[in-house]
């Protein structure tokens, strides 16, 4: 199922770039938990289990498992599969994985929703709810985004008293200018950084036009996680290491900006997720600090 689509469904240069044939990786990696394996320039590495969709569709346990094996420590979630906190939360301990983060459509923190999507969150151990898509209806002028701002930091309220801060997932239509501003920054200006924080997809604020250098600088301190996703200087998107963006310059401005969470993503893995994984994993594994 297409995230977009899911989530609707709720709802009812500072980047360098390297020469052509540098840093591309093999696309295999040794099977090993974290502790046995690679130091990490940054860790603990999560995956955002879009990514691996298609296996979690077939079997939830094993590929939990499988991602624990490339040396993935953190998951995030974009939906739950039928299984309750209680099952999914015994997944995770049984093979090392913490799960700090999820995604979930606004409105399910709104009216009578909010209260179970908070219980589920508790369960898995949660830190941050992301809401990673708005309609379009939402935020066609500035006026609407402020509108929006308003709704989060009501929602974040919601999340705080329960111990669960809540972030906003960029996408790239935040970066494309309105009225002469950035979405992103007047709605990053009109929340309240205690309730709603950024989660910064790095290959979508390159795609949109963005400087995520320049955005982590201005931001600093507000943006605890990112999505970690290359793209090739035509705009495609690739396992990260086989693109263009120069990683050591922008993760390092990341842990500089406070990041702490940095989950791999890739929106079209065809046809193996878990490749995908395993070879960005493989890359950032070697990646010089």
């Amino acid at each position: 199922m297409d995230r977009r689509r899911f989530l609707a469904g709720l709802v009812a240069g500072a980047v360098g770039v390297r020469g052509a044939g540098r840093g591309t990786r093999s696309a295999s990696a040794p099977a090993n938990h974290a502790p046995r394996g690679p130091r990490l320039a940054i860790a603990p590495l999560g995956l955002q289990l879009y990514t691996v969709r298609r296996e979690m569709q077939h079997d939830v346990e094993g590929t939990l498992a499988r991602v624990a094996e490339v040396g993935y420590r953190e998951v995030e979630f974009w939906q739950h599969y039928g299984r309750s906190g209680a099952q999914l939360a015994a997944t995770l301990a049984a093979h090392g994985l913490t799960a700090p983060s999820g995604h979930v459509g606004l409105d399910a923190l709104e009216g009578g929703a909010a209260a179970a999507t908070i219980a589920m969150a508790q369960a898995l151990g949660h830190r941050y709810l992301v809401v990673a898509w708005t309609p379009l209806a939402w935020r066609r002028t500035l006026a609407d985004w402020r509108s929006l701002a308003a709704r989060f930091d009501r929602a974040g309220e919601r999340t705080r008293a329960a111990g669960i801060q809540l972030g906003y997932h960029n996408h790239d239509f935040e970066l494309r200018p309105l009225e002469g501003r950035v979405p992103l920054d007047v709605f990053a200006e009109a929340t309240d950084p205690a309730l709603v924080q950024l989660q910064v997809d790095l290959y979508w604020m390159v795609h949109g036009g963005g400087d995520p250098v320049a955005f982590l600088r201005r931001w600093r301190g507000r943006v605890p996680s990112v999505h970690v996703k290359d793209r090739t200087a035509d705009g495609r998107m690739v396992d990260v290491g086989a693109g263009a963006i120069d990683w050591r310059n922008l993760l390092g401005e990341a842990q500089r900006a406070g990041v702490r969470h940095f989950f791999v993503e890739h929106d079209d893995p065809a046809p193996d997720g878990l490749a995908s994984a395993r070879a960005s994993f493989a890359y950032l594994a070697a990646l010089d600090p």
